[in-house]
């Protein structure tokens, strides 16, 4: 019983103090935290993004490239590198290059759209590599940038809108972000430059006050608050949040107005007031875009803005975004923050002296770049959307300078009449993929993709069609059924069936119905007064001269 008795108080003595009666238990010790001021997790939601950005872009691309700019596009991209060509005296010199930067000078032009497809394809398998695995490097960021410049340059009006250049200029940074060949999350040899990552915070700073200096020098309404009462019913492409958002009542409107000017002129200043500010600047113009995403159709003009907002974030900021567990990407960085501090004052690597002077040598080009910019940011006639260099490295930005008080619509409609204007003549509606038309369509949700096709026909709507030559090109082509444009429509009235023989233009006024009115009653969600013609009724033989003289094939009917 003794000897029992002493291997029991031996056994009791060596356990823990926590198990002897009314001894609390010992607190486990906190996980081993990120260290702010290092970029490991951010560099990676950065790249991600930007593929993303660029997945939905060449996507995009391949889906329309073809009827837009190909062998039998609205515009030709042959004709127009053509065109270039004989001003500058039929030669493809430097002067050429610099007007239009494209890899398609140095193809066969005689299958365009095998071109624009390869284009296309492989910019969406590099994209979608990076989106997945997260790992990049420069020859892959620079093989995305060049494709879609090449794209860019050769898409004339179709790319033409302010966020095809600021996804060149934030891919052009991507480029800087990354290590030159390693392929890995986290290339621990190549950390995030605090240099690219200001560039990124310097992208933001410049998008948002040019938008927001853009609308207080632009039109009357953003000063006196009531330009909000017509946004929402005549953007270019409404979504349904938008009909019940132009019922607000005015002083929601002027609330609104004023949070855009905070949110624009103010909010981008914070980024130079220290870390927390700077991450609450990354927080509201992240919300910012997404309430702005959920209530317009804006292709993916607010998720290309909120990439550089990432910027504003450092690892601690983002760490809650990402798993502990295991050895997972968040473990990893740690061991890396742990091993610099270790490695702090020791002699660098050859290589990452060569990496500091690209770095400086970066930042020095961007501050040169942006000399025009911050000029135009300055100047009493500001321009937005607008390069200064051919490259599209440094832009300027800016967005609704001008708000439309008024809808106007073109709707495009074709007869099989002989006689077009005769009593007898049935005029049947084509309807676009997304731009509103039958009264009873719901308005589409469609961001962050991108329907250039509908979007142009917005502009056209407050234009005529001597200013939009294209709309008749799509006029002869509709006159022919022809496949490759119709692509481009969500409905053909005349599918299955011989070609009209007459196509048309009219123009009409839209507005939103009132919710739960008569209109709406009758699951209506516009209501619509026709102004008049927009263009008079066109054949194909009546074209025959038009499309001659601007060196557009006649099409043929199917």
């Amino acid at each position: 019983m003794a000897a029992s008795g002493d291997g029991g108080l031996r056994r009791r003595r060596r356990g823990e103090e926590s198990e002897a009666p009314g001894q609390p238990e010992a607190a486990p010790a906190p996980p081993p935290a990120l260290r702010p001021g290092t970029f490991w997790l951010t560099r990676l939601a950065l790249l991600r993004a930007t593929a993303a950005l660029y997945l939905v872009a060449f996507l995009v691309a391949y889906h329309q490239n073809k009827p837009l700019i190909g062998d039998k596009g609205l515009l030709p991209g042959k004709l127009y590198l053509e065109n270039i060509k004989h001003y500058f005296k039929g030669k493809i010199n430097l002067e050429a290059l610099s007007y239009a930067p494209t890899l398609i000078w140095f193809l066969d032009w005689s299958n365009m759209d095998g071109i624009l497809d390869g284009f296309a394809l492989t910019g969406l398998a590099i994209a979608a590599f990076i989106l997945v695995t997260g790992c990049a490097n420069m020859i892959l960021m620079t093989a995305l940038w060049v494709l879609y410049l090449s794209l860019i340059n050769i898409g004339q009006i179709w790319y033409s809108f302010g966020w095809e250049s600021q996804l060149l200029e934030t891919g052009f940074l991507g480029i800087f972000l990354c290590p030159f060949w390693t392929l890995s999350q986290l290339p621990k040899h190549t950390p995030p430059s605090h240099i690219v990552i200001w560039c990124y915070r310097w992208l933001i700073f410049r998008i948002m006050l040019g938008a927001g200096l853009i609308k207080i020098r632009g039109d009357r309404c953003w000063r006196e608050l009531t330009c909000m009462n017509y946004h929402y019913e005549t953007q270019p492409v409404p979504n349904p949040l938008a009909f019940y958002m132009h019922r607000s009542p005015w002083w929601f409107h002027q609330f609104e107005t004023l949070f855009n000017h905070f949110i624009e002129l103010v909010v981008p200043f914070f980024i130079f007031l220290g870390r927390r500010m700077c991450i609450l600047q990354g927080v509201l113009q992240i919300f910012f875009q997404a309430l702005l995403i959920i209530s317009g159709n804006l292709s993916f003009l607010n998720w290309l803005t909120m990439v550089p907002s990432l910027a504003c974030f450092d690892d601690v900021s983002l760490g809650s975004l990402f798993s502990s567990r295991g050895k997972g990407i968040k473990a990893r960085v740690l061991e890396t923050q742990d091993k610099a501090a270790k490695e702090k004052g020791a002699p660098l690597r050859y290589g990452c002296y060569i990496r500091r002077v690209v770095n400086i040598s970066f930042g020095v080009l961007i501050a040169f770049l942006s000399v025009p910019v911050v000029v135009n940011l300055l100047s009493s006639r500001q321009v937005m959307n607008t390069s200064f260099n051919p490259l599209r490295i440094v832009n300027t930005y800016g967005a609704f300078g001008s708000i439309t008080k008024e809808r106007t619509e073109v709707i495009l409609q074709g007869t099989s009449s002989p006689d077009p204007n005769g009593p007898a003549a049935v005029w049947e509606e084509y309807e676009f993929k997304c731009k509103p038309g039958d009264l009873r369509r719901r308005p589409c949700f469609i961001s962050p993709y991108h329907y250039r096709l509908d979007w142009l026909m917005w502009f056209a709507a407050f234009q005529t069609y001597e200013q939009n030559e294209w709309i008749i090109h799509l006029a002869g082509k509709l006159l022919a059924n022809e496949k490759e444009v119709l692509s481009l429509m969500a409905f053909n009235p005349f599918e299955g069936e011989a070609p009209p023989r007459w196509v048309r233009g009219e123009h009409f006024q839209y507005k939103f119905c009132q919710p739960g009115g008569k209109h709406a009653r009758d699951s209506k969600w516009w209501i619509r007064k026709r102004i008049g013609p927009y263009f008079p009724p066109v054949n194909l033989e009546g074209l025959r001269k038009y499309f001659e003289s601007r060196r557009w094939p006649l099409p043929s009917q199917n």
